[in-house]
């Protein structure tokens, strides 16, 4: 495996008497989907500011594509578009202008072919020539996201890049974020839509007041800390279940209609299947569950073994 493209250690940022990164530690792969994720206050929005280069560290550093963020930042914004949290945009100027704009920021002129590419990317170019404060608010984040792509940056950070805007819309940019990535993009997500990191993370870091609580490969989290579920529903309601089941943990739900039954990451459902077969229980239908992201992520917010 190369050198990260993201490598961040003991990075600490105080604002007075608080602390808002409490000495991290992290390294962000080329081209993977690396989901963020925290509670409100986490420290998220301030790890990202400090690595795009508009927070300095009180503490630690930072490297983006081997150059530190300080002493080389010419370099590293250059190579760094960020998607930030608020929606913010010039509304004097039409969607083209705004990006045009943006790309002379990084010395970039815009070709027309690169123009067409974005605005046809995120569904745009019936808005190419309409001012900006005349979108709606899901066409303003397509803009921003447009405006952070301009310069062609290998690592892109999206804060909450689909907050307020419609299930459509989320999945078309879904689909885009796939696109850069099979381009070679390395993009870092935060988002509080716990099933957007678990469609396009191939890894996940949870952070809590500072600290990042986990950092690893999102299915060998699910594989290593999602608990199993098996229902039974039962043809003819149970007042008690037979010995062997309840010695395996099983219960009746639903008024004796239901037997469930937990099994840790890697246990077998076979002996409970065993044993609900040899007491000769009529069963209508059978279905598994598996703790999703978000379940693992709330039990670990909580200090619980999931």
């Amino acid at each position: 495996m190369g050198d990260p493209v993201v490598s961040v250690r003991g990075v600490e940022k105080r604002f007075g008497g608080f602390t808002a990164l409490a000495g991290l530690d992290l390294d962000i792969r080329a081209g993977e989907i690396f989901a963020l994720l925290g509670p409100n206050g986490a420290g998220k929005t301030t790890l990202i500011s400090i690595v795009a280069g508009l927070l300095r560290a009180s503490a630690g550093t930072v490297r983006v594509l081997g150059r530190d963020v300080v002493t080389d930042y010419r370099y590293t914004r250059r190579h760094l578009g960020l998607v930030p949290q608020e929606i913010n945009f010039d509304p004097f100027f039409t969607v083209e202008e705004a990006l045009r704009i943006q790309a002379g920021y990084f010395g970039v002129r815009l070709s027309e072919e690169r123009l067409e590419e974005i605005l046809g990317a995120l569904d745009l170019a019936a808005k190419r020539h309409v001012n900006a404060r005349a979108l709606s608010g899901g066409m303003k984040r397509r803009l921003l996201i447009g405006k952070a792509l301009v310069h062609a940056p290998e690592v892109l950070f999206l804060d909450e890049p689909t907050a307020g805007v419609d299930v459509e819309l989320r999945q078309q940019l879904w689909r885009y974020v796939r696109t850069l990535q099979g381009r070679g993009t390395t993009i870092v997500l935060t988002t509080h839509y716990l099933e957007e990191a678990e469609e396009l993370a191939d890894r996940v870091g949870i952070l809590d007041r500072g600290r990042l609580l986990l950092v690893e490969d999102k299915a060998e989290v699910l594989r290593r800390y999602a608990r199993k579920t098996l229902r039974a529903a039962l043809a003819t309601p149970l007042a008690e279940l037979p010995a062997p089941l309840r010695s395996l943990g099983a219960r009746l739900e639903d008024g004796g209609r239901v037997l469930s039954l937990d099994a840790e990451p890697g246990e077998s459902f076979g002996p409970a299947l065993a044993a609900l077969a040899a007491a000769g229980l009529a069963v209508q239908d059978v279905e598994t569950q598996r703790m999703r992201l978000e379940d693992v992520f709330v039990t670990l917010l909580r200090g619980e073994r999931p």
